[in-house]
C-alpha cells in the first residue's frame, strides 16, 4: 500500500472565475464537505479561506494543516512549484491539489506552470471555471478577455443562480454555452459542488468497529439525508464489456461525449500488443486522463464506467459505448493506441 502511494499521480485541478464570481466560496465547500478527500488548496492568501471553522491542526510557514486531512497553502504564482512539492510528497497524504487563480490571474499561464512542473508526483487535472450569473453580462463588457478565459475550462460553474429568475437563468446560460461550446455546464448556488463531482473518493481501511470520536465531517454527513450519494439533480449510468474496445472509436466517445457529463471514472480494457494492462480512467468536463496499470489478480479483464452528469441518455450512451467495441479488421497493434497515448501523463 505504501509503494502504491509512492507510484500515484496527485493531479492537480484548477479553479478560475473574475472576482467575486464565487471561488473561494467554493473552495470552502470543498473542504467542509471533502467526502474523506484530502484537499491541498493552494490560494493566495489565507484570509479568503473560512479556516477557524475548519479546526486548524497546525500552521508552519505559508502552510496550515485542517483537522479533516487537508492542508492550505498561501503563496504566490513565483513560489507555486515549491509548494507543489511540499504538497505533493509522501509525508502530506494528500489526494488531490486545488489552485485558486487570482480574480485577474490568465489560466493560461497557470496551466503552463503545472504541465511544465519538474515534480513527477503531479499532473495536471484540469480547470474548471466559475461564473457569476448576476454580473457576467457587466464582467464582459468591461473585461472581454473572460470568454476567452472560459474556452480554456474543461467544466463551467454558472454559480449564484438562486438569484436569477427562470428566464434570466436561461439568457446567462445561453450565453455561457455560446462561448465554451460542448464543454459542460454544472449550475448552482453558493459555490455547492459535490467533491464526487470533481475528485476520486479515497478507498481507505477503517475499523467502523472500534471504539473511535467521529470526525467532525462523519458528524456532518449524519446529519445531511444526502451524505450517501450524489446531489438528487445528478444522473449517474453505469457501462460495461467483457470484450476489449477500439482504442480510436473510444476516445473519441470520450472527446465528444452525450449529455453534460461532468465527471467519468473506470477502467478500460484495450488488450492491443504491447499494452494488455487496464486504463485507469478520469474526466472532469472535458478533461481526459487514462494512466496505464496493472490488471490485480483475479480481477476480470473488462471496461467498467460510471458516468455522472444531468441530460444523460442511458440508452443512447450505452449504444454508443457499444459501438466502441473492437470489431474484426479492428488495429491492434501499437499505432491503434496512439490516440490514448494522448490522454496519459508522460513520465
Amino acid at each position: 500500500m505504501a509503494r502504491a502511494r509512492e507510484d500515484r499521480q496527485i493531479p492537480v485541478v484548477l479553479v478560475s472565475g473574475f472576482l467575486g464570481s464565487g471561488k473561494t466560496t467554493l473552495l470552502n465547500h470543498l473542504l467542509r464537505n471533502n467526502r474523506g478527500i484530502r484537499i491541498g488548496v493552494v490560494v493566495n492568501d489565507f484570509g479568503s479561506i473560512n479556516i477557524d471553522s475548519m479546526m486548524v491542526a497546525g500552521q508552519v510557514d505559508s502552510m496550515v494543516s485542517l483537522g479533516n486531512g487537508c492542508l492550505c497553502c498561501a503563496v504566490d504564482a513565483a513560489e507555486m512549484d515549491t509548494m507543489f512539492d511540499a504538497l505533493a510528497s509522501s509525508a502530506s497524504n494528500i489526494d488531490v491539489i486545488v489552485v485558486e487563480a487570482s480574480g485577474l490571474a490568465e489560466p493560461r499561464n497557470l496551466i503552463r506552470l503545472v504541465l511544465a512542473s519538474e515534480n513527477r508526483r503531479i499532473v495536471y487535472g484540469g480547470l474548471v471555471g466559475v461564473v457569476d450569473g448576476v454580473e457576467f453580462a457587466g464582467t464582459r463588457r468591461s473585461h472581454p478577455e473572460i470568454d476567452h478565459h472560459l474556452q480554456l475550462a474543461d467544466l463551467i460553474v454558472l454559480n449564484k443562480i438562486d438569484r436569477l429568475d427562470s428566464a434570466e437563468r436561461a439568457v446567462v446560460r445561453d450565453v455561457v454555452r455560446d462561448i465554451v461550446g460542448e464543454v459542460p455546464i454544472l449550475e448552482t448556488a453558493h459555490g455547492r459542488v459535490d467533491a464526487q463531482l470533481l475528485f476520486d473518493v479515497p478507498e481507505r481501511t477503517v475499523d467502523r468497529t472500534a471504539a473511535r470520536q467521529l470526525s467532525f465531517d462523519e458528524l456532518l454527513y449524519e446529519e445531511d439525508d444526502h451524505s450517501s450519494h450524489l446531489h438528487a439533480g445528478y444522473s449517474t449510468t453505469t457501462l460495461f464489456s467483457d470484450e476489449p474496445m477500439d482504442p480510436r472509436r473510444f476516445v473519441e466517445l470520450l472527446e465528444n461525449p452525450s449529455g453534460d457529463v461532468y465527471r467519468s471514472k473506470g477502467f478500460v480494457h484495450f488488450d492491443v500488443d504491447g499494452y494488455r494492462g487496464k486504463y485507469v480512467l478520469n474526466t472532469v468536463g472535458r478533461h481526459i486522463r487514462l494512466d496505464s496499470a496493472r490488471w490485480d489478480p483475479g480481477e476480470v479483464e473488462a471496461t467498467r464506467i460510471v458516468l455522472i452528469g444531468t441530460d444523460i441518455d442511458a440508452e443512447y450512451a450505452e449504444v454508443r459505448f457499444l459501438d466502441c467495441v473492437r470489431r474484426p479488421g479492428d488495429a491492434t497493434d501499437a499505432s491503434a493506441m496512439l490516440p490514448v497515448h494522448r490522454y496519459t501523463s508522460q513520465n
